[in-house]
């Protein structure tokens, strides 16, 4: 479990063919020396395993299915990914329950500056849509935001200075993709009233 709170933006220093999947390779001082082995770690919003580690960066097998339902396999040397290590128990809730488990990817469609904030659009498909409300939560790449506006094609959320200086949505443009995960408790509301309209019900 995390909390959508990025701790820090790692650098991808390699990303290789690993069988079907690919081993990613993230340097970040920061943390790597406090990630044990078999450590959960959300990258970009996804909950990968630590496989090594030393005091500069750790590593993380993706598996094929984790590259076809998220933008980790659009990585590569140089880029900046948002981090947070797994939930403690005890710890403060600040942003919303966050699963790692990414629903689908999105894209960012435009971005609005409205003096220091900044509201962006993004894109995603229809199916997601239907589980965002105005006012819930989402997570996109790994951050914690409230939407602002849920459309029929796309959706909202507002940027405040802090969160554009600390995560990949500080710089990405429109255009580039995110991975979104909708919010766990709406998942299962569309999915009991989905459940209550099926035949026979």
């Amino acid at each position: 479990m995390f909390t959508g709170l990025v701790e820090s933006l790692g650098t991808v220093r390699d990303i290789a063919s690993d069988g079907a999947g690919a081993l990613l390779t993230i340097e970040d001082t920061g943390i790597a020396n406090e990630l044990p082995l078999g450590a959960s770690v959300a990258v970009n919003g996804v909950c990968l395993t630590v496989v090594s580690a030393d005091k500069r960066s750790f590593a993380f097998q993706v598996g094929p299915e984790t590259l076809k339902l998220t933008n980790l396999g659009e990585l590569c040397p140089g880029m900046r990914v948002n981090l947070e290590r797994s939930l403690r128990v005890g710890d403060r809730l600040g942003g919303h329950i966050v699963q790692g488990h990414v629903d689908g990817v999105g894209c960012i469609d435009k971005r609005d500056r409205q003096g220091e904030w900044e509201y962006v659009w993004f894109t995603c498909a229809g199916e997601l849509l239907r589980q965002m409300i105005r006012k819930g939560a989402v997570t996109i790449d790994g951050v914690s935001l409230t939407l602002v506006d849920v459309e029929l094609d796309r959706f909202s959320v507002a940027l405040i200075p802090h969160t554009m200086a600390v995560t990949t949505l500080g710089f990405k443009q429109a255009g580039e993709t995110v991975n979104l995960e909708t919010d766990l408790f709406a998942k299962y509301v569309f999915k009991c009233l989905e459940q209550m309209t099926l035949p026979g019900r």
